[in-house]
């Protein structure tokens, strides 16, 4: 999804509780951003790792509908070892 993207922005009422806004204030302050930035950061984080689960999930299922076949998989396994880099 395009969260990044720039756009009209809305104004959303946020209650947080007044040991949480100090914080959030003194890292802004840190960070040299408002305390606003900081809010969208952390909604941005919240949605991009719902989509990331969400994309496990599917994943997952697709494997579980439909399992790897196990000679495929260990052919690629004896492909890896061989090409790696021996560190």
């Amino acid at each position: 999804m395009g969260y990044h993207m720039v756009v009209a922005r809305k104004q959303v009422l946020v209650q947080l509780d007044d040991q949480l806004v100090a914080d959030l204030d003194r890292l802004a302050a840190a960070r040299g951003t408002s305390r606003s930035e900081l809010v969208r950061r952390g909604v941005l984080a919240v949605l991009q790792a719902a989509d990331m689960a969400d994309a496990d999930r599917a994943l997952q299922e697709a494997y579980r509908r439909d399992p790897p076949d196990a000679e495929l998989v260990e052919a690629a396994q004896r492909l890896a070892a061989q090409t790696s880099p021996g560190w």
